[in-house]
């Protein structure tokens, strides 16, 4: 069986609400500055120089005054009249999240959706660079799949040491992704990204976002009927 073929999906950024923390960000607050880093990142990347916070507002769907409040926690970002310095911020908002530096990423499954995922510059755009890709399938292994050659998943343990992994991206069907999870765990991925629909058994210190398409419609069908 190969790891190539799971329903694909959009990472779901995190529920709102909350306030900001000088030590340990809330859950909300931490999804909100996510969300905001995606605007801007995007906007950096399109030219833009400045943005104030009701163009933030009218990307991320958070409240203009919300967003001024969260960003006033950790210090004066914006001008009156004139608005954030977009690149400023970035760079701002990736060390409150303490995601300035580079982290390594495991990408499992290189089928359709693997491929995809590392031909896209999401994670790259944030400082995660896919450094390994994995499959099972003897036919897969040794192609090259966006700039890495895609390995046997018998090495996922030496290669995770080796390349300092910290993130796991499950790109697998649902009755594979158990078995791949424990395979990361045990090989010291505390992170892991679940492009599958399964439900994912982990150890209370590895963090899990599982990605579904149904529950992003289904988020977005609930704000557009009420």
């Amino acid at each position: 069986m190969s790891y190539g073929e799971p329903a694909a999906g959009a990472v779901e950024s995190g529920p709102p609400g909350g306030g900001a923390s000088s030590e340990r960000l809330s859950l909300g607050v931490a999804a909100r500055l996510s969300r905001y880093l995606q605007v801007l990142t995007q906007a950096k990347k399109m030219g833009k120089e400045t943005i104030s916070s009701q163009e933030l507002s009218d990307y991320t769907h958070v409240n203009s005054t919300q967003i001024r409040r969260d960003l006033s926690g950790f210090g004066k970002f914006g001008k009156r009249g004139v608005g954030y310095n977009v690149e400023a911020l970035v760079s701002q908002i990736r060390k409150i999240l303490r995601t300035a530096g580079q982290h390594n990423i495991a990408l499992i499954g290189a089928g359709h959706l693997g491929k995809a995922i590392a031909s896209s510059e999401i994670f790259a755009d944030h400082g995660f660079r896919v450094v390994a890709i994995f499959d099972n399938d003897r036919a897969k292994v040794g192609s090259q799949v966006g700039a890495q050659a895609v390995r046997h998943i018998a090495d996922l343990r030496q290669v995770v040491e080796d390349e300092d992994i910290v993130v796991g991206v499950l790109a697998v069907p649902n009755q594979a992704a158990q078995g791949l999870a424990d395979e990361l765990v045990d090989a010291g991925v505390k992170i892991i990204f679940n492009y599958s629909e399964s439900l994912l058994d982990v150890p209370p210190e590895v963090t899990v976002h599982t990605s579904s398409p149904a529950v992003d419609l289904l988020y977005a069908l609930y704000f557009y009927l009420t």
